[in-house]
């Protein structure tokens, strides 16, 4: 009897110690952050500015909310503000893009699902996601924020500035996980910007088009001027303006690329790092297209307008639309929003960016690129199908492999199927998951980092291939996974080992000696050999670190032939539209001077 008494004791003050820990982690992680005390002032081109002193770091100065540019909608940016002798607080962070919300809870309730927590951190990421304020959004929106070890060093540092992803729909420069001091502490100046998003950020029509000689594109000329601004000013802050490296994931990585094949950006940044991201099939990307199966940017961009505007339009009357009727129609016509992406226009973007990276027309620098193990996982219960298609394959095995048939032809679709596993329906699903994160992702990768290695410029090619240690996990190493790695920026409430930590230690000294030196490697390092065509090694990160000659190699082979074969294609029915690809840079219209001005 005593037993039982002590047993029921036991579990009372099991019960409570767990309801006091869960009551204090939730209370810790919903403590607002307290201001940051002022750092000194110090003068940039467009007056003083005062910044804060991390908390974790005093050596650390953080300048949040700088205006980079201004921009009326739909047009290209503008000069940034002055304020002039009065100093500006920069303590906090500016407002986010406007952007449609509606799909992102379930991508992080995705991972949260996905990563195997035990169920009591589940409930607390859970609470803690659904308390989480809305974050201020406004059209003005064009901030950066800077993170600084190096304010008062005599000799300027490395830059890396950041492009976050996110569709090119949603995200900011300030979310949480970029503000970490993981890479700031070994030696850069950190900069994370805001571009606009979606409809507003890259929606194109005709009538837009009449106005100002082009359309869509914005967000990408906001990354430019963004990457004008770091260039004039980042030495006030310590950063070296003669070594910036730009960086980003997924979207971010993909604007990295356009970056790269837009004239309007020639000599804004010296080495290139895109994470799982590359535009080097963007048959979508067509403002004016004459192929059945692609709808042009100018064509969506009409429909998408057309219950908020008379067909009769103009430019005036576009931008005189309410912007939240702008979001809600984004948020009630999804089908349409994923044709909200930089486009080809002769201008910003001479030509398809395939097209160019293949042709050698994107300039050569050194280049740090990759992806993730298992990329696909995320994105497979969505899309139902091996390769980006524009129907999901499903049915019966023969309809599946006939389907596949369709897009590779009936051999290599066979070699796929055997290569990945799916050779029955038991099994297909996990095979077209990771087939899909190859097609996504791997592949785009390789091709960028192949083209770059053959021009003679250094490149490293990576694989992220590390799990959370939880053998619940379900998602592997997924889409966004190696961020937390890169920043330093481990969630509390993921499990994070001490391999983890020294994997994180691994991957921000990479980065870092990549901006410094464009080679990753230093003395106490794995070896992370140099990528060429001949050898296609690649790093795999995990713990320990390796590399690995012909990596998927056989699986990304197939595809890269159906990837150029649908370059090709897409090319030779192109080559005829009625744009001005041989317009000059300088030669713009309306509001898009500016940036060429600041260029």
């Amino acid at each position: 009897m005593g037993g039982t008494h002590a047993m029921k004791r036991l579990s009372i003050v099991l019960f409570f110690a767990l309801a006091g820990g869960l009551a204090w982690g939730w209370f810790k992680l919903n403590q607002p952050a307290e201001p940051m005390e002022m750092s000194e002032p110090l003068r940039i081109e467009q007056g003083v500015v005062i910044g804060g002193i991390d908390h974790d770091n005093p050596d650390i100065k953080v300048f949040n909310g700088l205006p980079y540019a201004t921009a009326r909608r739909w047009s290209a940016p503008d000069t940034a503000p002055q304020w002039g002798a009065i100093p500006r607080d920069s303590r906090r962070f500016g407002a986010e893009c406007l952007q449609p919300r509606a799909g992102l809870g379930g991508f992080v309730n995705d991972i949260v699902e996905g990563v195997g927590l035990p169920w009591w951190k589940r409930i607390l990421a859970e609470k803690y996601l659904a308390a989480q304020p809305r974050p201020l959004e406004s059209e003005t929106c064009l901030f950066l924020n800077v993170r600084t070890g190096n304010l008062d060093g005599d000799t300027p540092v490395p830059v890396m500035v950041w492009i976050h992803g996110g569709s090119h729909q949603a995200g900011a420069g300030s979310t949480s996980i970029y503000q970490s001091n993981g890479l700031v502490e070994k030696g850069v100046v950190l900069v994370t910007i805001n571009y606009r998003l979606g409809p507003l950020g890259y929606l194109a029509h005709p009538a837009l088009t009449e106005a100002d000689g082009t359309s869509g594109n914005y967000g990408l000329l906001d990354q430019m001027a963004a990457l004008s601004w770091v260039r004039r000013n980042i030495a006030s802050f310590g950063g070296d303006p003669n070594n910036i490296t730009v960086f980003g994931e997924s979207a971010g990585a993909q604007s990295v690329s356009e970056l790269m094949a837009s004239p309007y950006s020639a000599g804004l940044f010296d080495k290139v790092i895109l994470e799982s991201g590359s535009s080097s099939y963007n048959a979508l990307h067509l403002k004016k297209s004459p192929l059945a199966s692609v709808r042009s940017a100018e064509d969506v961009g009409t429909e998408f307008l057309s219950t908020l505007v008379p067909p009769a339009a103009v430019a005036a009357d576009l931008r005189a639309i309410p912007a939240a009727a702008i979001i809600s129609r984004a948020e009630a016509r999804s089908d349409l929003v994923g044709y909200f992406l930089p486009n080809v226009d002769g201008k910003v973007l001479p030509e398809m960016i395939g097209k160019a990276i293949r042709d050698g027309n994107v300039p050569h620098l050194p280049m740090l690129a990759g992806y993730n193990a298992d990329e696909g996982s995320l994105f497979y219960d969505d899309i139902r199908s091996p390769t980006v298609l524009s129907k999901q394959i499903t049915g019966s095995l023969e309809e599946r492999e006939d389907a596949l048939a369709d897009v590779f032809g009936m051999n290599p679709a066979k070699a796929l199927q055997s290569l990945y596993g799916m050779e029955s329906l038991e099994t297909w699903d996990r095979g077209a998951a990771d087939m899909l994160g190859d097609d996504m992702f791997g592949v785009h990768m390789r091709f960028i980092g192949k083209q770059n290695a053959d021009a003679g410029q250094p490149t490293w090619m990576y694989m992220f291939s590390r799990t959370w240690p939880s053998r619940h996990q379900t998602i592997g190493a997924y889409h966004s996974a190696e961020i937390p790695f890169v920043f330093d920026s481990h969630s509390p409430l993921l499990p994070v080992s001490h391999a983890d930590g020294k994997l994180t230690d691994i991957m921000t000294s990479y980065w870092t000696n990549f901006a410094r030196t464009g080679n990753p490697n230093a003395e106490g390092l794995p070896e992370w050999p140099t990528y060429t065509s001949e050898t296609d090694t690649w790093n795999e990160l995990h713990y320990p670190v390796e590399p690995h000659r012909e990596l998927r190699a056989r699986k990304l082979d197939i595809l890269e032939e159906n990837l150029i074969a649908r370059i090709e294609a897409v090319t030779e029915v192109v080559a005829p539209l009625d744009m001005a690809l041989n317009t000059e840079p300088g030669v713009l219209s309306g509001d898009e001077e500016a940036v060429a001005d600041s260029n």
